[in-house]
């Protein structure tokens, strides 16, 4: 008898970040990081948050950063249910330096680059305090048995 086929994770989608303002997001994610604003619409969920979409050329999933507009929400804690950071990907190590650089003739806080065993990265903070990770592709991580 045929088993069913294996369900499976394909990868990440997107990440979806509450905003206070999305003109300081899209100036972040657009301008400073260069992300390129795929669509401007509505929370399908709540007709009235704004939602601007962010990622790589074609708006491919997997790219994706989305922003929604709660400028009357109390600033979030830390804590557990919350999300500590998102990581952006980078091509090389060589590119990671080269953001790092930008980042700090920007005037953006970052860490140092910071060697990950697997890869090497900064991390950052968004205009609402997020921490983003920029991430230099690497070997992967080996599967532990």
């Amino acid at each position: 008898m045929d088993e069913p086929p294996r369900l499976r994770i394909a990868g990440l989608h997107h990440v979806t970040l509450i905003c206070k303002s999305l003109d300081r997001s899209a100036a972040f994610y657009r301008n400073l990081l260069g992300m390129r604003m795929v669509k401007q619409t509505v929370s399908e969920d709540d007709q009235g948050a704004r939602h601007l979409f962010f990622g790589d050329e074609e708006g491919r999933p997997g790219t994706l950063v989305t922003c929604l507009e709660y400028p009357q929400l109390e600033e979030g804690s830390v804590g557990t249910g919350s999300t500590h950071h998102f990581a952006l990907a980078v091509a090389s190590e060589d590119e990671l330096s080269g953001w790092r650089d930008y980042l700090t003739s920007q005037g953006v806080a970052c860490t140092e680059v910071m060697d990950r065993t697997f890869f090497k990265s900064i991390y950052l903070r968004d205009p609402d305090g997020h921490i983003v990770e920029l991430a230099s592709a690497g070997s992967g991580l080996e599967p532990d048995d």
